[in-house]
């Protein structure tokens, strides 16, 4: 994107003409001032895109990992079908755990309904560590219908790409993976966490893979700093 082409954020908001009932002169100033922020956002997040779609090619997939899936077992291979992109998410929900982690399972539960969509594009697929039937039934109390879940028994995958914390517990992870002339490499994986976070902010990666951060971030309450999704109310 030739960002020197672009008409200055500014100007955009100031074009955009939007006004709401009896709402204030201060408070249209303040909008539009934070429209302009909104609109360079969104460039930022294309131009972040944009280079990680430009990124060198990634290491090779040392092994061809297998999993088991409702159909039995399945090579890493094998995961992508039809397509020459595979994304994969990494599920908090180990054989050691009662229940599977609420954080991810929010996510999972809001991505459910996206899979057909998603799978038009890229091959998608959920990994966890703990026995396939713990996975399948707990979808089944979840009410999930079309996410493709796996279990990586061995753990192999799991330790090689970073769902594994060092005290060897579950640790989430989202990764995607390429398969150019039969070459299946690593393209990207989340990176943010502890280490890059900042003062005061849950260790989230941006953009936010949760739609609820999304529309709580929209409000004036925000994200409570010690509030997290629970199985349930």
């Amino acid at each position: 994107m030739d960002m020197q082409s672009l008409t200055p954020a500014v100007e955009l908001a100031r074009k955009n003409g939007v006004h709401f009932p009896n709402e204030s002169a201060a408070y249209r100033e303040a909008r539009d001032a934070l429209l302009a922020e909104e609109i360079e956002l969104r460039r930022h997040i294309e131009r972040v895109a944009e280079q990680r779609r430009h990124l060198p090619p990634g290491g090779h997939v040392p092994k061809n990992y297998t999993f088991e899936g409702v159909n039995g077992r399945i090579s890493f291979e094998e995961l992508f079908a039809d397509k020459e992109t595979l994304v994969i998410y990494s599920y908090m929900f180990g054989p050691e755990r009662e229940r599977p982690c609420p954080m991810c399972t929010s996510l999972l539960s809001s991505w459910d309904g996206e899979v057909p969509d998603i799978q038009q594009r890229v091959a998608f697929v959920v990994v966890a560590r703990s026995p396939l039937q713990r996975l399948t039934d707990f979808a089944r109390e979840r009410g999930w219908h079309h996410l493709p879940l796996y279990s990586d028994t061995s753990g192999e995958f799991s330790r090689d790409y970073h769902a594994i914390g060092k005290d060897g517990s579950d640790d989430a992870a989202f990764n995607v993976f390429t398969r150019r002339d039969g070459t299946m490499r690593h393209f990207w994986g989340g990176e943010m966490g502890g280490a890059t976070a900042d003062p005061g902010q849950d260790p989230r990666g941006a953009p936010d893979l949760m739609p609820i951060w999304t529309i709580l971030d929209s409000t004036p309450e925000g994200r409570a700093p010690h509030w997290y999704p629970k199985l349930s109310y």
